[in-house]
């Protein structure tokens, strides 16, 4: 590719690469937001003398359709019979295509058409300066030969204003075109009456319409056509008045209107026939403005994009156009009899006029958008029927009620935190009291000051008809709280409460919800309007699935219908799998739908927005990275789509669209589809009448806040009465112009579950999501595939995957499937073998085959060289564009030692040869319009920054949490959001780094900047060097930040709070271990080890069971409970690969012992203010899993002395100043210290929520520096309890063995208050699905000392008259102690009643197993009883000593026991 530069008017200059044909051009340079349909632009007439700047990064990727003529000599594909822009300039070019209607490559046709193209250029930076400056006239030379011959006047320029280009473009004879698809040609000179006779003889019937030719679109002439008129087109300056016709159309066309009048006596000659109907579009509507009288003006940059919102004056309805024009109607200048007919939501530009009386009027955009939506093609219909909307009043809503989600679960994660927060703002800013319901305590939602009344109560019909008896709210919120508040809503509507209370439903109606829920009535809804749906039945039994499977024909997918994220759901290739998965969906909801499968289509989502006067929107598409079969929260997603042509987006869009009026949407939905990759063929799949997973991201993807705006519409506003959040001035009534790549990818989380299945299909296991931006697909795919944390370095430079069958991996999707594409194109397969084994489409295979060859290039160049320094600096600045870490670099070009110090050799090297990233804004518009925004992201594919930055030190950055997984989750998100509150409070700028589009912490006005962008500590380091800050705060955001203490640190960063040596060592298990020894603080017997031998030795000592673990872990990663020698031996296999640098710890594992945690704020080594805690469980449960009570309600004065004394000396030793979380054991009155966190812990939420203290304001204060008065409040105060319990999501988890240990399973928690502990413990344990069992319990409780545990639990029931189940042993224990049970067999026990039997027929309503001893889940019995209670919807309790205190709880008192009482009135 040759080097080639754009020089514009100004003196810029922007170098790039030419990919087109290789001649020096001149020409107005203009910019162009749209995100496709680039074959469509480059042919339209009205881009004749410009160079054309595409600002969306990515163009050539789906080719070019093939040249081919119709009869009537019209362009099949294209806008006219060739290219009219004089070159084309893009971010990054294409040349690999993987459309099936592509023939050739966009720079291969370019080059057959003699247009240049030029790649790499900073469109956005581009965009900026003509935004700024105004358009201006650019050439385009290539090497440095050329600038000579400029000089000597051989490349002229002319001035674009002055030529006459519509006299270039217009036809040059007369053309007949029928609705038939035929056509006829006729010389200007036939004479007037010659034509008259012939066309009539050609066709009498039609109406007949003039078309004046200024440069016309084929699409203009194809919509007139498909309406069934005859269409004579003429020459632009051609006097059409003696012909016989019943109405005339002025087309669009390039250049100044000016140049135009003869076209413009005309038109005023025709007005002489004040009945005939006039219609002009584009230029059009300027020639009919001046035969009116009025004047234009050129705009300063001019429309030029798919997303220009309109709307129709005096009325309510709103547009989004397409528009390419440089000029426009000055409204002033409009004649008495002439109004606006269409006005520019962002700028209040004209876009179209008509007449006061006679049928004449005109659109500036264009309605037929051949590239664009075609929202507006009825203007080719009649308008007439626009006039019967009417106003509709506003909801006068005084108090609402907003359900939110619960514990955070697989399928149902952070982002209802995120789009709670975000209605809950909305109904705030309208003076509307909120209530919230969620018992959810971590979340950011839960919060003071964002609801104005929380209840911690289960979001149960139950519970919530018991809040509104209380409240008498007027309206609630069913779409903001995920699958599990449309259940509870939808489930209030059927039983008449709403109805009952006088509440109404804002938003999207039940009866719509009910619609798109329940199968049949969707299919039914979507047949209304001839929508394709996947053939499926819903069916009440097995015997029916059995039947509706065989008409259908396998392979088949099974799902429950109402259920979340595709749970109950999966492929079946045969009977035996049918009848497995079908009872597991009956076991989750009353209705199963069988449908066909259409495993390897493409899968693509929209994202829909609709008001109530039905204006829609389509904020954001996105494309499926795997092919259909691949549950879309297991996917990645890339937005916007990538692989589309124009005319399947704009298809797809407008059947969005279609679907959402049909059904009645107000507010926001997704509509997913299967998308034929061979044709153009479609179904849908589902419609979500909620906010979704998705809607997060599309949220995050595009700037656009899709709750708020859908709690606004469902108070009634119009989207044309809401402001663009981002630009603050543009209107919300408007589609998002990405000029970036998003690429989202699930976390999972797969390696904390014994046994678990690990192959991905149609029901989702991933635990969270990242989602990173970038300008260039590899960028993009690279950073996400760095920031989900499962330690790869992106696509390339792994630890090697051992993989025995690679086609195996390929054909069945595991969470590593993407890993295995890189090792099979490094073992040599093609692309289009990986293609056929995985079908993920082929132009994404290509791009990350690119990544591949950068990174061989690497590999080659480091094998005959040593020195970093002589690394070629462009191999090393395509390596950066494309998304490769410092680290991944320093790895491919074989560098030996630490790869720590490879990647700053690197980074140095880099940095000297100026490869630096740039600072990217984004605004939802392209950089159309200047944008306030604060919403950042790191790219290396430009050359300016677009944040000014001030270097006053005057901003704290505080590093986020990450993609939530087991173990770090929403209530760091709470923590990290708290503490950008209190630094705005305290008058510093507010900076968060973080790339989780489930968050909170993400939303844009939650900060004065937000990067979304990695954690790594290379970009930390990036976005450092240019914040220049006052500091960071490493402890508020979970492990990632805690573990860049030190290199930051290392490079003179200045960390708030706790230094980074003393993070080190309480983190380092040597140093804290020999730190406790030396203050005299007791410990569980340990000793680091490195080998087998010595490791035995201390296990002779302290005798089984050891607790073994590595360094540097959150949330017991790789911990384990060994009780015998088998398994310790094959435990220290797996735990000695996890870190390298760190030893392996064994430590003496205490039984029957307490664990209690305290969390503090300490401030230069003294405690300001702290909280106690103790498990319910006996330690050996992780405490992430535990069920905790606060305040301790057993725990003996002298014990929570001694552990306030030990924390006391530990925070003086280390010296701590913020957060801090330290766990104790406690058994009779010994105190050991199990470990110590400087950081923020998982419980901090919940202990300042139950003490109604904010711990991590203070903390922040601590951190900045400020004075802080110790709380007057003392836990031992309170007069409630606060009960934390932990959400499971074993369900999704196929195979998983349901027991807790050391490692953490939990995938969020719940935080309930009540006057007593049973009454918190009820609430909690409702809250996280458990339901009170009704008459049969299942037990089989382990060993002796459990079973002696169990006793008062099991008379408890019996007295209650509840008839237990036993195993043989409980059963046997149970009767020498009086108490009476029905003994069953286990499942390798021949004899009845058999156990599972009796789960299978849904006898059992609750079942409690607690597992004899620790030993890796082997399927033995206890498994499979627990797992089938687990895949039958069963409630499973696996603690003795939680068991007994649900139960204890049950017995003691009943649901309508329970007070229900809001946060506030917990005094």
């Amino acid at each position: 590719m040759r080097n080639v530069t754009l020089i514009l008017d100004d003196g810029s200059r922007f170098s790039g690469k030419s990919f087109g044909y290789e001649k020096p051009v001149a020409g107005e340079v203009v910019f162009n937001t749209a995100m496709t349909g680039y074959p469509e632009s480059l042919t339209d007439p009205s881009y004749a003398g410009q160079l054309m700047t595409l600002t969306y990064p990515l163009v050539g990727n789906y080719g070019v359709p093939p040249f081919t003529i119709e009869p009537n000599g019209l362009a099949t594909f294209m806008e006219s019979e060739k290219i009219h822009a004089e070159a084309i300039i893009v971010s990054d070019y294409s040349s690999e295509y993987s459309h099936w209607n592509a023939v050739e490559s966009l720079g291969d046709w370019l080059k057959r058409e003699k247009v240049p193209g030029i790649t790499g250029i900073d469109t956005r930076e581009l965009t900026k300066i003509l935004r700024e400056h105004g358009v201006m006239m650019g050439r385009i030379v290539f090497d440095d030969e050329i600038v000579g011959e400029i000089d000597n006047g051989q490349l002229t320029m002319d001035n674009y204003a002055a030529v006459n280009y519509v006299d270039r473009v217009s036809c040059k004879e007369i053309i007949s075109y029928l609705p038939d698809g035929t056509s006829q040609c006729f010389p200007l000179s036939t004479s007037i009456a010659q034509l008259n006779s012939q066309l009539l003889t050609f066709n009498s019937q039609l109406k007949k319409v003039v078309l004046v030719d200024c440069g016309v679109k084929t699409n203009i002439i194809r919509c007139l056509l498909r309406r069934g008129v005859e269409v004579i087109r003429v020459p632009w300056d051609y006097d059409f008045n003696g012909l016989e016709f019943d109405g005339l159309f002025i087309s669009n066309g390039p250049g100044d209107p000016d140049t135009c009048d003869a076209a413009v006596q005309n038109i005023r000659k025709a007005m002489a026939n004040e009945k005939l109907p006039i219609f002009g579009i584009c230029m059009g509507n300027q020639l009919l403005s001046k035969a009116g009288g009025a004047k234009i003006y050129k705009l300063k940059y001019g429309h030029r994009s798919h997303n220009q919102p309109v709307r129709m004056v005096g009325t309510e309805r709103c547009f989004i156009t397409s528009q390419n024009h440089g000029y426009a109607v000055d409204n002033n200048t409009l004649g008495a009899d002439w109004e606006p007919l269409f006005i520019n939501m962002n700028d209040g530009s004209n876009e179209g006029i008509k007449h006061k009386k006679n049928p004449w009027f005109s659109a500036q955009f264009h309605p037929e958008a051949a590239s664009g939506p075609t929202d507006t093609e009825f203007l080719f219909d009649e308008f007439v029927n626009l006039l019967k909307y009417t106003t509709i009043m506003k909801e006068n809503i005084k108090k609402g009620l907003l359900l939110g989600s619960g514990a955070l679960k697989i399928g149902e994660a952070g982002e209802f935190d995120y789009s709670g927060s975000q209605a809950l703002k909305a109904l705030k800013e309208e003076g509307i009291e909120t209530i919230l319901i969620n018992p959810n305590i971590a979340t950011v939602q839960t919060s003071e000051g964002v609801a104005d009344q929380i209840y911690f109560l289960p979001v149960t019909p139950y519970f919530v008809e018991k809040v509104i008896q209380k409240e008498k709210p007027e309206g609630i919120m069913l779409a903001f709280g995920g699958q599990t508040a449309l259940n509870c809503g939808v489930a209030l509507y059927k039983e008449g409460i709403l109805e009952k209370y006088n509440v109404k439903v804002l938003g999207t109606p039940v009866q719509a919800i009910m619609d798109t829920e329940d199968r049949e009535l969707f299919v039914q809804k979507l047949n209304e309007i001839n929508v394709k749906t996947i053939k499926s039945e819903a069916v009440e039994n097995a015997e029916d699935a059995r039947r509706a499977a065989k008409e259908l024909g396998y392979p088949v997918i099974v799902r429950a219908a109402y259920a979340l994220g595709g749970l109950g759901s999966g492929f079946c290739d045969n009977e035996e799998q049918l009848d497995v998965l079908v009872e597991k969906a009956f076991s989750f909801s009353p209705q199963v739908l069988v449908e066909k499968s259409l495993r390897g289509w493409k899968e693509v989502e929209y994202e829909v927005v609709r008001d109530r006067f039905d204006n829609c929107i389509t904020v954001c598409n996105m494309e499926n990275f795997d092919p259909l079969g691949i549950h879309t929260g297991e996917s990645i997603v890339i937005a916007p789509s990538q692989t589309l042509t124009n005319s399947e987006y704009h298809k797809l869009r407008e059947l969005a669209i279609r679907i959402i009026r049909h059904i009645g949407i107000v507010g926001e939905c997704n509509v997913q589809y299967a998308f034929d990759p061979e044709s153009e063929d479609y179904r849908v799949i589902e419609v979500n009448a909620r906010l979704s997973r998705s809607s997060a991201l599309a949220s995050k993807a595009t700037g656009y806040p899709l709750a708020f705006v859908a709690a606004k519409l469902g108070l009634g506003y119009g989207l044309f009465d809401l402001k663009n959040s981002v630009t603050k001035t543009t209107s919300a009534f408007f589609e998002p112009a990405l000029d970036y790549v998003v690429c989202k990818i699930p976390r999972w989380d797969l390696g904390k579950f014994h046994g678990v299945d690990k192959e991905l299909g149609s029901s989702m296991k991933s635990v969270g999501e990242v989602m990173a931006i970038g300008r260039t697909f590899e960028e993009a795919i690279q950073k996400g595939l760095r920031m989900i944390g499962q330690g790869m370095h992106g696509f390339v430079e792994n630890k090697e995957l051992v993989i025995p069958d690679i086609d195996k991996a390929l054909r069945e999707p595991t969470d590593k499937r993407i890993f295995v594409i890189s090792k099979a194109f490094r073992a040599g397969y093609t692309i289009d073998q990986v293609h056929e084994l995985t079908k993920i489409d082929k132009w994404f295979l290509q791009k990350l085959m690119n990544i591949m060859k950068t990174s061989e290039e690497m590999h080659e160049w480091g094998n005959n060289h040593k020195q970093i320094a002589d690394l070629p600096v462009e191999l090393l600045r395509k390596a950066k564009v494309q998304g490769f870490s410092d680290f991944q670099i320093a790895r491919a070009i074989g560098y030996e030692g630490d790869m720590e110090n490879g990647s700053l050799y690197v980074r140095k090297y880099r940095k000297a040869a100026g490869i630096l990233p740039v600072v990217k804004q984004i605004d939802t518009l392209a950089a159309e319009y200047p944008a306030q925004t604060n919403y950042l992201y790191l790219t290396y594919s430009g050359v300016a920054n677009d944040v000014h930055y001030l270097g006053d030190h005057k901003s704290i950055v505080v590093l986020g949490s990450g993609a939530y997984r087991i173990g770090s989750s929403v209530e760091f998100d709470w923590c990290g959001v708290q503490a950008l509150n209190t630094i705005r409070k305290e008058g510093w700028r507010s900076v968060m780094i973080n790339y989780n589009p489930e968050t909170v912490s993400t939303d844009y006005d939650m900060c004065d900047r937000l990067y979304f962008d990695e954690l790594t500590f290379e970009r930390v380091m990036d976005i450092l060097e240019l914040e220049n800050p006052h500091g960071v705060i490493v402890s508020t955001g979970g492990q990632i930040p805690n573990n860049l203490a030190l290199r930051l640190d290392a490079q003179n960063i200045h960390i708030l709070g706790t230094s980074a040596q003393s993070i080190d060592n309480a983190e380092d298990r040597e140093k804290f271990s020999a730190m406790l020894d030396r203050i005299g603080v007791d410990q569980p017997r340990w000793r680091e080890l490195t080998s087998l031998e010595d490791i035995n030795e201390f296990v002779d000592e302290v005798g089984f069971p050891v607790l073994v673990r590595p360094s540097y872990v959150l949330s017991g990663a790789a911990m384990n409970v060994c009780s015998n020698q088998e398994e310790l031996e094959r435990f220290l296999k797996l735990a000695a690969n996890v870190s390298k640098k760190h030893p392996v710890v064994v430590s003496q594992f205490i039984e029957h012992a307490k664990e209690v945690e305290m969390d503090a704020v300490a401030q230069n080594g003294e405690i300001i203010a702290y909280a106690i805690s103790e498990h319910i469980e006996f330690a050996g449960v992780h405490s992430g899993d535990a069920t905790i009570q606060f305040p301790p309600q057993k725990l003996y004065v002298e014990t929570v002395r001694r552990i306030k004394r030990i924390s006391r000396e530990i925070a003086k030793t280390l010296n701590i100043s913020g957060p801090f979380n330290i766990q104790y054991l406690a058994k009779d009155n010994d105190i050991k210290v199990i470990e110590c966190n400087l950081r923020a812990s998982r419980s901090f939420p919940f202990v300042s929520k139950v003490l109604k203290i904010n711990f991590i304001e203070l903390a922040t204060k601590v951190m900045l520096g400020l004075p802080v008065e110790k709380p007057e409040k003392n836990l031992f105060e309170l007069d409630y309890v606060g009960i934390k319990a932990s959400q499971f999501s074993f369900n999704r988890l196929q195979k998983a063995d349901p027991v807790l240990g050391v490692d953490m399973a939990s995938t969020g928690e719940v935080g309930c208050i009540g006057s007593d502990t049973s009454c918190a413990v009820l609430k909690a344990m409702l809250s996280v699905g458990y339901r009170i069992p009704k008459k049969n319990i299942l037990l089989s409780t382990g060993t002796m000392k459990q079973k002696a545990d169990m006793m008062d639990a099991a008379r408890m029931l019996v007295n209650k008259g509840y008839k237990l189940f036993a195993t043989g042993g409980t059963h046997k224990t149970f009767a020498e102690n009086g108490i009476e049970s029905t003994l069953v067999y286990w499942p390798s026990e021949e004899g009845h009643p058999q156990a599972l039997e009796m789960l299978h027929n849904k006898e059992i309503d609750m079942v409690v197993n607690i597992p004899k001893n620790l030993t890796a889940g082997e399927l033995d019995n206890g498994y499979k009883i627990r797992r089938a209670a687990i895949d039958l919807n069963v409630p499973l309790i696996t603690n003795a000593r939680l068991a007994s205190a649900f139960i204890n709880a049950f017995c003691t008192m009943t649901v309508d026991d329970i007070a229900i009482k809001s946060w506030e009135e917990y005094k």
